[in-house]
This record gives structure tokens, C-alpha cells and sequence, in this order.
């Protein structure tokens, strides 16, 4: 690769990462305004867990839409209106004093918002600038960025709401959200990769592969779009990932909302519960890079196997062992493992599956099932911790589902990596 080329890849890939740092970064630190939200509205930690709840259905839900119009007009202007609609989201959110309102402003606007500038745009406008062979290390970069997000955000949103209060890191937070606008700039236009480059409509080389993609039909022949999402939804390995996605995203949105609970139900300070956040997106970071590296030499699937079975193990430790601050740090020391870095294994299947004309959307429409998972994982949260106690119910479900998400990727169609040009 040439200077310039590396040049390039970098920029478009740190570029990336820096965008999906704010976005994910920012949100996966709501869980820290509960307490606070619940004590100025008196709404009840219910009603505020299903806006999050919500919040994470919405995300999921403009997924698909935000990938299809990057597709169409490119992710620089989707980013960009991602960015306004997020600072608005936080900005009005101290203005909102009932559950329909925290639900407008944090289920709709801030979820929306974020939703425009995460996985699906960044990852697709990541792989529709650079050639096959760095696509795998990319994903992983990109995805390492919303740990690092997370890691530099939990503490700082923590501080923020001790010395400032929790309206004026609410402020503080939808100006940072704009910092996002330059580097949609750097992520404007469509596809660079031209047809005839390597990896410019990539499908899956697995022999018998159900699909019966070919080279047009990969990327959804001459129906665009909704050729595309056709095919996918009839493809029995895409709806076999779609599945075991919907468990990461129950674990991740009942963690990431309740976790600064659980820490509260052990006794322990609140900045525990930041601190843990801060372990888990350092942990994601080298899981994240680990796993982009992995992508390009061990089957995706295989990948995702080992993770979700490694949920199951950690949890079962974790809820057998005493609830002191050095368990809560180890714990989500292993958590941040795996958090995040189910995300470039499963771009990677998706991508052999249907090429990358309009990975954007099918991933959006992965990252939706995550986010029904997402919506279903925060809001039982707070229904378990306000009948029962405690969030036992929701640790065994998490487990039976981390198990079943397991089982589910064995039987996905997927070349060997050597076998196929794209290996992320």
C-alpha cells in the first residue's frame, strides 16, 4: 500500500472511530442519570428504564433507515443530521418533568440521534472507501472506538453530575454531540471502491449457500435495496444471526442501564458503577482490536460462538462470587472482552453473505434485532428490580440466552476465511 493509501485508510478509519466514540460513548453512559432523573422528576425508576428501554428500540429502528440513506446519498449528511438531532435530544431532556416527555426527549430524539452516526452508517462508510483486505482491522478499529468512548465518558458524565449536577451534564453533553459535524465531513460521498477493485461485490464463496447469491445478486441485483433486504430475509443464516444478535443486545442494554443499580443493591459508591463502565469499554478496546484482527484468519461464526459461551461462564462466576468492588471491577473486566466485539464478526457474516453495495441496511436491519433485544433487556431490568428486589430473574435469562445465541451461529452458512476475498 502506498503512503497516500495509508494515509487515506487511516483517516477514514480514525474518522470513523472518532464519530462512533461520541455517539456510543454518550450513550452507553445514560444509565448513570437514572438515580438523578428519578429523584428530580419522581417518575420512578420504572418509567425512566422504559424510556431507555424505548430509547434502545429506536435506535435499533433507524438503523436500516439510516444505512439505506447513506446508501442512497452518502453517510456524511446522515451523520451530520444524526449529530443536530442528538445535541437537541440532550438539551431539552432537564426541560422534561413527566414519562411521556423523558420518553420524547431520550427515547426518540437521543436515540434517533445517536442511532444515525453508530454502527450501520460508520462501518458501511468505512468499508465503501477502503479496499477488502483492510476492511477486517478497520471494523475492529471503528468498533474500538465506542469502548474508548465509553471508557473517557462514564467517569467524565459521573464527575459532570456530582460537581455540576446532572442538568448541566446534560448541556455539557449536547455540545460535545456536535463535535461529530467535522468528521462527517471526512465521511462524505458514496462508494470509492470501484466494481472492478477486490472486495467491490463480495459474497459469500460457501459451497451450497442458500442465498444463491451470485456476484449481481450479492449485492441485490438490479431491484437495489429492497432486492436486497428480500433476499436477506429469506436467507436462513442471516435470520440465524439476527438471533443470537437480539441476545447481545438484552445483555448489553440491561447492563449498560442497570449496572450503576446492581452496584447500588451491593452497597457500594456510585462511582463503581462508572468506574466499571470505564474497565468494560478499556476491556472492549483490546477485545474490539483483537477480534478485527481475528476476523481475517478464524470463521466469524465460530468467533461469536466462543464469545457468547464466554457470557454464560462469566455471569455464573459472577453470581456466585462475593459482590465487593474488586469482583464488580473484575467482572466487567471480562464483560469488556467481549461488549462491543460481537459487532465486526457480525458486520463480517453479513458481508459475506450479500457483498457490501448495501451493507449499511442489511446490518441496520441486524442492529434492529440487536435493539429489540436492547429494548426488552432495559425495561425488564427495571420491572424486576421494582417487583423483586434484585436483578437474579434477569442474570438467568441473560444466560439462557447468551446459551441459546451460542447454539444458533453454528449452522450459518460461512466460508473459511482463506475462501473468501473479504475477510471482515
Amino acid at each position: 500500500m502506498t503512503q497516500t493509501r495509508a494515509h487515506s485508510y487511516w483517516l477514514i478509519t480514525l474518522a470513523a472511530a472518532a464519530a462512533l466514540m461520541i455517539t456510543m460513548g454518550m450513550r452507553q453512559s445514560t444509565g448513570l442519570f437514572i438515580s438523578p432523573l428519578n429523584t428530580a422528576t419522581g417518575v420512578g425508576i420504572a418509567a425512566i428504564s422504559l424510556s431507555i428501554a424505548i430509547g434502545h428500540l429506536v435506535w435499533g429502528l433507524i438503523q436500516p433507515i439510516a444505512g439505506a440513506a447513506a446508501d442512497r446519498y452518502g453517510p456524511g449528511r446522515v451523520i451530520a443530521v444524526g449529530a443536530l438531532v442528538l445535541a437537541v435530544g440532550y438539551a431539552v431532556t432537564p426541560l422534561m418533568t413527566s414519562s411521556v416527555g423523558l420518553t420524547v426527549s431520550i427515547g426518540v430524539l437521543m436515540a434517533a440521534g445517536a442511532g444515525m452516526g453508530s454502527f450501520s452508517v460508520l462501518i458501511g462508510a468505512a468499508a465503501q472507501h477502503l479496499a477488502a483486505e483492510k476492511r477486517g482491522m478497520a471494523s475492529g478499529v471503528i468498533n474500538a472506538g465506542a469502548s474508548v468512548g465509553q471508557m473517557v465518558f462514564a467517569p467524565i458524565t459521573q464527575s459532570l453530575i456530582t460537581v455540576a449536577g446532572w442538568v448541566n451534564a446534560m448541556w455539557a453533553l449536547a455540545l460535545v454531540s456536535l463535535l461529530t459535524l467535522p468528521l462527517a465531513r471526512l465521511l462524505r460521498g458514496k462508494q470509492k471502491v470501484s466494481e472492478g477493485s477486490p472486495g467491490s461485490s463480495e459474497v459469500i464463496a460457501t459451497k451450497g449457500a442458500e442465498s444463491g447469491a451470485s456476484a449481481e445478486g450479492g449485492d441485490g441485483g438490479d431491484g437495489g435495496i429492497s432486492a436486497a433486504v428480500g433476499m436477506a430475509m429469506r436467507n436462513r443464516s442471516f435470520l440465524l444471526l439476527n438471533a443470537s444478535f437480539f441476545t447481545c443486545g438484552f445483555h448489553i442494554a440491561f447492563l449498560v442501564t442497570h449496572l450503576p443499580g446492581e452496584v447500588a443493591l451491593c452497597g457500594l459508591s456510585p462511582t463503581v458503577a462508572s468506574w466499571s463502565l470505564a474497565i468494560i469499554g478499556l476491556a472492549n478496546i483490546i477485545g474490539s482490536l483483537a477480534v478485527g484482527w481475528g476476523v481475517g484468519r478464524y470463521r466469524s461464526k465460530m468467533i461469536l460462538f466462543w464469545m457468547y459461551t464466554s457470557r454464560v461462564l462469566l455471569i455464573t462466576v459472577y453470581l456466585a462470587a462475593p459482590k465487593t468492588e474488586l469482583t464488580l471491577y473484575l467482572f466487567a473486566a471480562g464483560l469488556g472482552l467481549t461488549w462491543l466485539a460481537t459487532v465486526p464478526p457480525t458486520a463480517s457474516l453479513v458481508s459475506k453473505l450479500f457483498g457490501i453495495r448495501y451493507l449499511s441496511t442489511l446490518f441496520g436491519l441486524t442492529l434492529l434485532s440487536h435493539q429489540v433485544g436492547g429494548f426488552l433487556g432495559a425495561w425488564l431490568g427495571g420491572i424486576a428490580v421494582v417487583e423483586w428486589g434484585s436483578y437474579n430473574s434477569i442474570w438467568i435469562a441473560d444466560m439462557l440466552l447468551a446459551s441459546a445465541a451460542a447454539i444458533a451461529n453454528l449452522p450459518i452458512k460461512e466460508a473459511r476465511p482463506s475462501a473468501t476475498p473479504f475477510p471482515a
